[in-house]
């Protein structure tokens, strides 16, 4: 996981920690003069591979029954040769989007041109990805990037997503796996219950005809993959609720007092596994699966701290008799940050944080702020004020000065998520902030985790896979209840020694044993700790979940990984 906190250009964003980061969506005025070079080329070219020897007849037919036309596929044959099977579907997908009529394309984005040449104006001005009005490249497609962006364009995304799509999955990924990153941070972004509501995107041709291609890209690659099997995708599905309580939070705590657990789930020893909430379908499931089948808590911790964090946890702990670590934390920006009400603008109505991230905004990016602003001494016009409160929503910026925005420094975030202060105090900056945007939020954890409290009044042994920073073990040490002896498994060294120096700083009297990988906790390892101290009371967990968040720059393949 790529740990840049920042960048000169603003474009140095850790894409790949969290589901609820998103692409900002601008037109582009501009974009009606696109224009395919070579699709005579690339429709025509079939002809000399046409009479293809029988040895390759069954892949021609195989991709020819999903739709593919016989030249287009015997094209992409003669490139890649009959046994390189996926290069050839994403082949043909690519020239299947680059089918798409330039007339059609002209005509969105003639529809979708700014009201106003100083609206364009503006955007030009402070969009932190300066370059994209400017379409030489596009309309020469002579590199591998380019190429793509054009796929992409023509598939009705705009030149901003592809481009970011492209930088943030390399240019060796797919086009199937770009079009799944964009989609992704489009209904993560959808999902945040404090951005704005947007409007509904025109029913016109091409935007259907994008939806249906979409649609299309993901049918042909499960037929590839999987031949003629098909998969009842609502048996995959996970509904997330809404409200995100779970069974309950300190505000309502009634909402559900029992639960059936299967036989073999029963506890003690009890388990507690966390992970992103917006994962790709499947994902949940599968996890609940290795897990006695016990279905997921989805909570978002907006409803405990001044800041949104939407997370699943499959657990077998008892859910009635919670209760809250004490004194509550702020539950809004300015509880949490008073002194910063005084230069807080009246058209900014945030109350609530999203999601803490891994990095943060570049200086540039608040620079270009303090710009749009300076020219107006009231209220800014609305498309100003969009364009800043975009971009404080995206970054989680707050009001430092008059017309001033910054980040949240590393300790603000410590406390947002219910840390102790200067808890990652002694590391880079870089590495506190990719820390604690990878950590629990204490307070949350803490409420699911203190009915343990009257169980173990003698204390607990715990097994903290994937520790991270520590953020069980303080939410246990908080709510009371001793460690007798905690394995925390911790691939890093720098996440280790945070976890070692609270251990010594809090004079915990029970035994910490570290390990840098799990693959060390083998058989052995574990009936030597079970021989030891008796056993693990509470197993908890939260694997890497840069292979499940929708976000992620390179792929998705979760738990395959």
């Amino acid at each position: 996981m790529d740990g840049n906190t920042s960048g000169e250009d603003g474009n140095d964003i850790d894409w790949s920690t969290e589901d609820e980061l998103e692409i900002e969506s601008f037109t582009l005025s501009s974009s009606s003069s696109l224009t395919v070079p070579g699709r005579e080329a690339i429709v025509g070219s079939g002809e000399a591979s046409s009479s293809q020897g029988p040895s390759n007849s069954k892949v021609v037919d195989h991709f020819v029954g999903m739709g593919f036309s016989g030249k287009m596929v015997a094209k992409a044959i003669e490139e890649h040769g009959e046994e390189n099977t996926d290069s050839i579907l994403e082949t043909l997908l690519t020239y299947s989007a680059l089918e798409s009529s330039p007339q059609e394309q002209q005509q969105v984005d003639c529809d979708d041109q700014f009201s106003s040449d100083s609206k364009a104006s503006f955007l030009d001005d402070f969009s932190d990805i300066d370059s994209y009005s400017d379409n030489e490249d596009i309309l020469n497609p002579t590199s591998e990037k380019n190429k793509k962006l054009l796929s992409l364009v023509n598939m009705g995304y705009t030149v901003e997503e592809a481009s970011i799509a492209i930088e943030r999955c390399g240019l060796d990924s797919t086009v199937v796996e770009l079009t799944d990153f964009i989609c992704a941070a489009q209904m993560a972004r959808a999902e945040d219950a404090h951005l704005p509501l947007e409007e509904k995107p025109r029913l016109n041709h091409a935007y259907k005809k994008r939806k249906l291609l979409e649609y299309e890209l993901l049918k042909k690659k499960k037929l590839m993959r999987l031949g003629n099997k098909t998969i009842d995708e609502d048996d995959e599905a996970v509904h997330l609720p809404n409200p995100m309580v779970g069974f309950g939070i300190p505000s309502e705590p009634c909402l559900k007092t029992h639960r059936n657990l299967p036989e073999a789930a029963l506890g003690p020893p009890y388990f507690y596994y966390e992970n992103v909430a917006l994962t790709p379908k499947g994902v949940w499931s599968t996890i609940s699966r290795f897990l006695y089948d016990v279905q997921p808590e989805f909570v978002d911790s907006k409803y405990f701290c001044a800041a949104a964090r939407k997370r699943g946890y499959v657990h077998n702990l008892p859910i009635e008799n919670r209760f809250p670590l004490i004194p509550l934390p702020p539950h809004t920006i300015h509880e949490a940050f008073p002194l910063i009400r005084k230069w807080w603008p009246s058209w900014d109505t945030r109350t609530k944080l999203n999601c803490v991230l891994t990095s943060i905004a570049s200086a540039k990016s608040t620079e270009r702020i303090r710009k749009a602003l300076e020219d107006y001494d009231s209220e800014p016009p609305l498309r100003v004020q969009k364009y800043v409160l975009d971009e404080c929503r995206k970054w989680n910026l707050v009001w430092v000065g008059r017309n001033k925005v910054a980040p949240l420094e590393p300790d603000e975030v410590e406390m947002l998520l219910g840390f102790p202060k200067n808890h990652t105090r002694g590391i880079s900056r870089t590495d506190r902030y990719k820390s604690l945007g990878n950590s629990f939020q204490i307070d949350t954890v803490a409420y699911h985790l203190s009915v343990l409290k009257d169980m173990f009044p003698n204390g607990i042994n715990l097994l903290s896979l994937f520790s991270g920073i520590g953020g069980a073990e303080i939410a246990l040490h908080r709510l009371g209840i001793r460690l007798k002896n905690v394995v925390s498994v911790e691939i890093s060294a720098v996440n280790r020694n945070v976890v070692r120096s609270w251990w010594e700083q809090t004079n915990q009297r029970g035994n910490l044993y570290d390990l840098d990988d799990v693959q060390q906790l083998n058989g052995d390892r574990l009936e030597h700790y079970m021989t030891s101290f008796g056993g693990f009371d509470l197993v908890v967990g939260g694997s890497p979940c840069n292979n499940l968040t929708g976000s992620n720059r390179l792929h998705r393949d979760g738990l395959e990984e």
